[in-house]
């Protein structure tokens, strides 16, 4: 209830821009209707890792890869394709602490989440930081888009309940192989996920390397089931 009164408090205050072009915001978004449509909304996509699908393939259709071998987690729900407008508004957010953008990008989650009706897990963990890159950027993206899911959802969110304990280098120029051998060893398991089914929170996933090897650590901690939930998943990925 103090959440609603604070939120409706701040509508007034501080009414919705769109924050793409500047243009009053539609509904109680930070986003015009027409910059709401020219983004890629992530509906032609695989029904197992959301890799976005050609326009020939058949609706609900599995991709090449999960088919020869599927991924150690059980479904991905991405809510846009990863474009230049996606790109910028999660930019903004992680590298100029536009910490404003987390509230958008957790509204276009929530309703892609709302449209797909996932199976509920029992808590969601955004994927870990590690401490010195926590320390510099001051905040994880990851847990700032989580919140509002979590609260929405009546979920809980548990940021501690996996440590990113190895500092890995950037991945955004790594292929699959690269990026799989980087984060080998890099989280551990700190509570008790014994049984609980989880969803794993992140902005982007690209070759699904990172959630993949969250995925691995929890399971073999003994949880039942890890789901993916992201703001956004690219188009193709790297070799």
């Amino acid at each position: 209830m103090v959440y609603q009164w604070q939120h409706f408090i701040q509508q007034l205050i501080y009414p919705p821009r769109c924050l793409l072009c500047g243009a009053p915001g539609e509904g109680d978004r930070d986003l015009c209707a027409d910059c709401h449509q020219a983004l890629e909304h992530n509906q032609h996509a695989c029904r197992v890792c959301a890799l976005p699908l050609p326009t020939g393939a058949a609706a609900g259709s599995i991709c090449g890869r999960c088919l020869r071998q599927r991924p150690v987690y059980g479904r991905c729900h991405a809510a846009l394709v990863y474009d230049a407008l996606c790109a910028s508004l999660i930019s903004q957010l992680k590298f100029n602490r536009r910490l404003s953008h987390a509230r958008l990008l957790s509204q276009l989650l929530i309703a892609h989440l709302q449209a797909q009706a996932p199976a509920r897990p029992d808590l969601i963990l955004p994927v870990p930081l590690h401490a010195k890159r926590l320390k510099e950027r001051g905040y994880n993206q990851a847990l700032e888009i989580a919140r509002p899911v979590g609260r929405h959802f009546g979920l809980p969110v548990l940021p501690r309940l996996c440590r990113r304990v190895r500092m890995t280098p950037a991945q955004v120029n790594l292929d699959r192989q690269a990026r799989r051998k980087n984060l080998r060893n890099a989280f551990k398991v700190t509570g008790t996920v014994a049984g609980k089914t989880i969803a794993l929170l992140d902005d982007v996933v690209t070759t699904g390397t990172t959630v993949s090897e969250l995925a691995r650590c929890l399971k073999r901690a003994g949880a039942a089931r890890v789901d993916v939930w992201a703001v956004a998943r690219t188009p193709r990925e790297p070799a």
